[in-house]
């Protein structure tokens, strides 16, 4: 499965920006896709995930900016992310999970500054 992200890039603080996940593999019964990021120095954390069915799962620091959307006629995961913070720079990875395995995306970096 390769998952190809695009849409980073720099913001000031309070824009917006969405970012895309084209996954080559069909968003099927049991996957969740979603996006994960990592700042500098930092672990990876969760940004928010989506399933086949609908669930979805945001980070307490993302929730009401922030909208993960999945097109699954073309195979799509979009996050909206609107009000950006500084402190939501970080180098965004796009995840897939096709149980058992997990997929990632190359990371695409978002830079909020002023």
């Amino acid at each position: 499965v390769q998952l190809q992200a695009s849409g980073g890039g720099l913001v000031q603080p309070g824009g917006s920006l969405r970012l895309s996940c084209l996954s080559s593999r069909k968003i099927s019964y049991s996957s969740i896709m979603g996006w994960y990021r990592q700042a500098l120095g930092k672990e990876r954390e969760l940004v928010a995930t989506i399933s086949e069915t609908g669930n979805i799962i945001y980070a307490e620091s993302v929730k009401g900016r922030f909208t993960i959307s999945s097109h699954n006629a073309n195979n799509t995961v979009t996050l909206q992310m609107n009000s950006l913070k500084a402190e939501d720079t970080a180098v965004y990875f796009c995840y897939g999970r096709w149980y058992p395995f997990n997929y990632w995306g190359q990371g695409t970096l978002v830079t909020v500054s002023s």
